[in-house]
Parts: C-alpha cells; sequence; structure tokens
C-alpha cells in the first residue's frame, strides 16, 4: 500500500512576508497581484475579516480599513520555496513540486528505515519546515493523490487536527459520504455540474457508479478518479524534472518609466534570473529575447542568434544590451521589460571550446560563485553595479503598523 503526503504552505506569500518582518503576525495582512490590482493571499486573520481572495485593492481599501496590504514579491517566494523543497529531499527522493507551495512526498516504507509510525514521520517533516524555515505547513496523508489532497483540506481546516491528518483505508468510506464532490481535487465547475445533472452530488455515489457509465460520461478520467476515490493509486508521484523549452522572466515597473538606464539594469536583473534557472538545469540557450512593454500595452521585441550556447550573464547581457538599445524610443513611456532565453540544449552536450581565455574563465565562475551565495543567503544577497530589481520592496499600504 503506497502512502503519499501532500505537504502545503499556509497562506503561503503571507507567511513569507510575516517571515521577512515579524511585526506582520497576527495582523490581517493581504498580499497583492502584480501591479497591486488584486488580493492574491491572505493571512488567516484577514479572512476572518471576510475579505474574499481575488478581490480588487481599491474596493478593499474602502470596505476593510484595518488591514495592512502589501505588494508581492516573487522572488521571496521562490527563494524560500527553493529552500523548502530541498528540505522535503531530506526525507525522501520522491518528492513532486504540484506548485510554488505544495508537493507531493512518496513515503511508502519509510517507517521502516526511521523506525516511527507515519504520522510521526509527518510530525518530524512539519516540525522541521516550521522551526528551520519559519513557513507554517499543513499535511495530508493519504493511498492515493486525491486523498492526500482532500486529507490536507481537512487537516488545514480543523485546528483540533495540528495541521496534520491521515486517512486510512479503513476510514475512506465514512469520508467520502461527508466530502462533496466540488471539494476533490482536480474537480473543476463544469464537471460538478455534470455530476449534479445525474443527481450525484456526493463522492461516496461516484465510487458506486459501475465502469462503464463513469467512461460514458466522463472518459478515463472517471475511472481515475473511481480507483483514487476507493484508495487505489493511479497517479504516482513523479520526482523526474521536465525540462523546459524555454525561461522567461518579465516583471512591471514600481511606476511608468523612460528611464534608459533603468530599464537596462531591469533587464540586466531579468538576464541573471534566467541564466541562474539555466545553470540550475543544466542548460544553455542558443536564442534571447528582449521584451519592453509601453504604457499602453504595446509590446516591442528583438531577439539575436548567440555564436554558441550560453548560460552566463556576463556575456549575454552584452548581447540584450543590443537588443535593448535596437528597440528602445526615448520619448515612450514603458511599463514592463523581460528576457526570453530559447532554444535550450543541455550543458553537458554543448559545444565545448578547448580554448578559453582567463576573462571568460573568469566570468563562468564568478557565476557559480553567485549561485552558491544565493542558494545559502537568498536570492538578491548581493547585486553587481549594472542591476536593478524592477520589483519594488514589499511596499506596505494603508496604516503604518511600525509606530
Amino acid at each position: 500500500m503506497t502512502e503519499i503526503a501532500l505537504v502545503d504552505c499556509n497562506n503561503f506569500f503571507v507567511s513569507c512576508e510575516q517571515l521577512m518582518n515579524p511585526a506582520l503576525k497576527n495582523r490581517a495582512v493581504c498580499v497583492l497581484s502584480n501591479n497591486d490590482g488584486c488580493i492574491i493571499a491572505r493571512s488567516k486573520e484577514a479572512k476572518k475579516m471576510g475579505i474574499p481572495m481575488g478581490y480588487p485593492l481599491f474596493k478593499a481599501r474602502k470596505e476593510f480599513k484595518n488591514v495592512i496590504y502589501i505588494s508581492r514579491n516573487f522572488a521571496l517566494y521562490h527563494d524560500i520555496s527553493n529552500r523548502i523543497m530541498r528540505k522535503f529531499n531530506n526525507f525522501t527522493p520522491d518528492v513532486e513540486q504540484y506548485s510554488i507551495d505544495e508537493a507531493f512526498l512518496d513515503i511508502t516504507g519509510l517507517k521502516k528505515l526511521y523506525r516511527c509510525s507515519y504520522e510521526e514521520i509527518m510530525a518530524r517533516i512539519k516540525k522541521e519546515i516550521e522551526e528551520e524555515i519559519g513557513v507554517p505547513v499543513s499535511i495530508g496523508l493519504a493511498p492515493t493523490k486525491t486523498l492526500a489532497k482532500l486529507a490536507c483540506e481537512i487537516a488545514k481546516k480543523n485546528e483540533n487536527l495540528n495541521g496534520i491528518f491521515r486517512v486510512h483505508l479503513n476510514d475512506v468510506d465514512n469520508i467520502l459520504k461527508r466530502t462533496y464532490i466540488e471539494d476533490i481535487w482536480g474537480v473543476g465547475r463544469n464537471t460538478t455540474a455534470l455530476f449534479h445533472k445525474y443527481g450525484i452530488y456526493k463522492c461516496s455515489e461516484i465510487v458506486k457508479q459501475n465502469d462503464f457509465w463513469l467512461k460514458k460520461i466522463w472518459g478515463k478520467r472517471g475511472l481515475e478518479l473511481k480507483s483514487e476515490l476507493c484508495g487505489n493509486s493511479v497517479y504516482a508521484v513523479n520526482s523526474k524534472i521536465e525540462l523546459p523549452k524555454s525561461i522567461q522572466r518579465t516583471c512591471a515597473f514600481e511606476k511608468f518609466t523612460n528611464d534608459k538606464k533603468y530599464i537596462k539594469e531591469s533587464l540586466h536583473y531579468h538576464v541573471h534570473q534566467v541564466c541562474s534557472k539555466l545553470r540550475k538545469l543544466g542548460l544553455r540557450s542558443e536564442i534571447i529575447y528582449v521584451m519592453l512593454r509601453t504604457k499602453d500595452f504595446r509590446v516591442f521585441t528583438d531577439k539575436i542568434v548567440l555564436p554558441e550556447a550560453l548560460d552566463c550573464e556576463f556575456f549575454i547581457n552584452r548581447y540584450a544590451d543590443k537588443l535593448f538599445d535596437a528597440i528602445y524610443l526615448p520619448d515612450v513611456v514603458y511599463r514592463a521589460s523581460g528576457i526570453f532565453a530559447d532554444k535550450l540544449v543541455e550543458s553537458a552536450s554543448s559545444q565545448l571550446f578547448l580554448f578559453e581565455d582567463e576573462k571568460t574563465q573568469k566570468a563562468k565562475k564568478l557565476s557559480q560563485l553567485w549561485d552558491k551565495l544565493e542558494d545559502k543567503y537568498g536570492k538578491s544577497c548581493f547585486k553587481i553595479g549594472t542591476m536593478q530589481d524592477p520589483q519594488y520592496e514589499s511596499k506596505i499600504h494603508g496604516q503604518n503598523f511600525f509606530s
């Protein structure tokens, strides 16, 4: 019998902000989307106030006065997420990152290795993440991914469970009788409406249907859902990382601008983010695109085929600068910039040059050192002189809580 755990960080974006700024703890806090358009994360206190997810900021400010609104900082969130995922790998190599704040862990048989129960293993995972990283998590354990997701939601909603819940095979029937179809992972509005059309509202009613009927109305997915709900694993934890075909980094500016130096520095920041990702995945890029988006949403792009596949920002910056100079218009006001790395190849299969000069070797070593420093001290632990993070620093809207 497989044992799959789903570990989900609680209110992840808000938790990251509270980790960096303890003054935000136990406060009503909301993290905002790009350009501060709407709310994308809420603290427990903000949820109790009834603030909806996706609520426009201009409405929230009028209706919910005693709330701290913070601009999102995705670089920070990705950095903390990477640290959490590395922590998971200390327990098991079978880790599948589902989202920035969720991962499936196959811990089948680990109770023999750790000489303790599965519940104790989950408690240990939770304790290490919360004490060593500082982000609260909830964990659900079950024989399948679908049931593990459901178990994690139960752990989140019931404060008496201390953030951990396990679905035993003997308990599946009783749990499914209390669970509505729309509360199951992977079941959306259209599918829910389809089952409602046939008078099916609870998960227990799905598992009673014969396979022929399920396949007829929902195809293979219906059979897979039934099997997962019955405790028979269909979706295995896949720890293999699928290499991307391209990598891109874009970001809107804090304010509209036509400052050439500022925009070029933002591109250098994006180049570093792209190159860091390339090196971590063991890839290099043969084509680079530069993108500028104007205030009125017009987009200008240009590309260049690199003379060799590269993963070093100190070289790619030179080509990015040429592309930028070709498309930049001094009389135009811009809202965003971006870098795209395309036609990616594995570093191991890239052509090697036997006679690299000393300057090239130093640049590559410096890039590798940069990665090691960021792994240890976090993103943006230092910057070169021609970099400017276009993401504004966690700007606080509303009351001054430092006073």
